[in-house]
């Protein structure tokens, strides 16, 4: 996907030209400098076609023709990080389906430290190992980590799709755990399947595991694009991600 598409303006103190998601019929009036590199992703206090949650779960909903959950890190006006995951893949899990946890899904997120927006897939492990006020966030035996750890095998669907997404499509790969001891993957060191999957096996189980794809953009390049650029770029790096989501989830995306 080789393309790259202040302080807060509050709604009232600026006309917002409002735009529509070519082929999805959704409102789009984002602005780049709703992406705040020093206090997260600017939601409150905006109206619907202005908000990114709003914009992305119609635009999601639109294209796949099903219902989309969104869940989020944060809370307030600036928000760390959002999620999106289909409604029927949460429903589907007999142990689960009361919780997102569990689930692959489309992120969104600013990483404040590396000053950079990040978008793409998402898939979490939870605690294996979890404290008594932990349990919560016990990994269960239906939860997608289990499918995306089987799909990774040479010559297998999911490995293709992750070579190209990360040798021809410049996405990146997280592995490991938030807090302890992870790895950041590009395409000069893509590790395989084979070490990729050894890597998340070997994840501390004491802490919070998890998988990203994704796609970069820096600082500059975001504050130069249009909002209309960024929500059509997130877009279709969700769209190039749908085939290898496809892997590890009991419904599939079309």
């Amino acid at each position: 996907m080789k393309r790259s598409p202040k302080t807060p303006v509050e709604p009232a103190a600026t006309a917002v030209r409002t735009a529509v998601l070519p082929g999805l019929d959704v409102p789009c009036a984002f602005r780049p400098e709703y992406l705040d590199f020093q206090r997260g992703i600017h939601v409150g206090n905006l109206t619907e076609h202005e908000r990114i949650t709003r914009i992305l779960k119609l635009a999601l909903e639109a294209r796949y023709r099903q219902p989309f959950v969104t869940e989020r890190w944060g809370r307030g006006v600036y928000w760390r990080w959002i999620g999106f995951l289909a409604r029927a893949n949460r429903a589907a899990k007999p142990l689960s389906s009361a919780v997102s946890f569990g689930c692959a899904k489309f992120f969104l997120m600013v990483d404040t430290d590396d000053r950079a927006v990040k978008f793409g897939m998402q898939i979490e492990r939870g605690i294996e190992k979890p404290t008594r006020d932990q349990r919560q966030f016990a990994l269960k035996s239906d939860w997608d980590w289990h499918r995306l750890l089987a799909a990774l095998k040479a010559r297998g669907a999911l490995a293709k799709e992750l070579e190209r997404l990360v040798r021809r499509e410049d996405f990146q790969l997280y592995a490991g755990c938030w807090g302890a001891e992870s790895a950041t993957f590009t395409k000069a060191d893509y590790p395989g399947p084979s070490r990729l999957r050894a890597i998340l096996a070997s994840a501390s189980k004491n802490h919070w595991a998890g998988f990203q794809v994704f796609y970069r953009m820096e600082e500059p390049d975001v504050k130069t694009a249009t909002g209309l650029d960024l929500v059509e770029a997130m877009l279709a790096a969700y769209q190039e991600l749908v085939p290898a989501m496809n892997q590890c989830m009991q419904i599939e995306l079309e």
